[in-house]
C-alpha cells in the first residue's frame, strides 16, 4: 500500500485507514498538518503521545469499542500489528511523521517500537474511559463475531 497525496486509503476486509498528511519541507524545516474532516476523520478529544520505549517492546495489544485513534510516528520507527478475527495479520510500518494510521473501533492492534528514539503521537475521538478498552482477545473475537453477525 502506498501513502500518496492527502488522502484516506482502506484496503477492502481491513479496520485501518492509511492516511497521507500534507507536509510542506524548506530551509526552515518540515511541518505536517492533519486536520479535520480532511486527513483527520474524526474530531479528538484527547491526544497521548509515548517515547523512550525501548527497541523490541510492544505495547498496546488491544481494541477499544466505539473509539477511533488516530497515530503518527513523529521520530524512530513503530510497526503496528493489526489482528484479524479469521486470524489474519497486518503490519503497518510507521516511519514518517506524514503517515498517518486511522484504526477503527473493535480493531486488535499493538505497537512494536522497532527504534529506541520512537515518539508515537495518538490521537483519540473519546475521552479516557477503562470500560472502552477490550484486553482479553477471546472478548475481541465474540464481540467481533457479533457485530459481523449484526450488520
Amino acid at each position: 500500500m502506498l501513502w500518496q497525496g492527502s488522502q484516506m486509503e482502506r484496503e477492502p476486509h481491513t479496520r485501518v485507514e492509511r492516511i497521507a498528511l500534507v507536509e510542506s519541507r524548506d530551509e526552515r524545516g518540515r511541518l505536517v498538518v492533519a486536520q479535520t474532516p480532511d486527513s483527520l476523520p474524526f474530531a479528538p478529544q484527547r491526544f497521548f503521545s509515548v517515547s523512550g520505549v525501548p527497541a523490541g517492546t510492544t505495547r498496546g495489544d488491544h481494541a477499544h469499542r466505539s473509539c477511533h485513534q488516530f497515530l503518527v510516528c513523529t521520530a524512530g520507527r513503530v510497526d503496528v500489528i493489526v489482528k484479524y478475527p479469521d486470524a489474519r495479520e497486518e503490519i503497518i510500518e510507521l516511519d514518517e511523521p506524514c503517515k498517518g494510521l486511522h484504526i477503527l473501533p473493535l480493531t486488535w492492534s499493538c505497537q512494536h517500537y522497532v527504534s529506541d528514539d520512537a515518539v508515537l503521537l495518538v490521537a483519540a475521538s473519546e475521552k479516557y474511559d477503562a470500560a472502552e478498552y477490550i484486553t482479553d482477545f477471546d472478548e475481541y473475537l465474540e464481540l467481533s463475531r457479533t457485530a459481523a453477525d449484526q450488520h
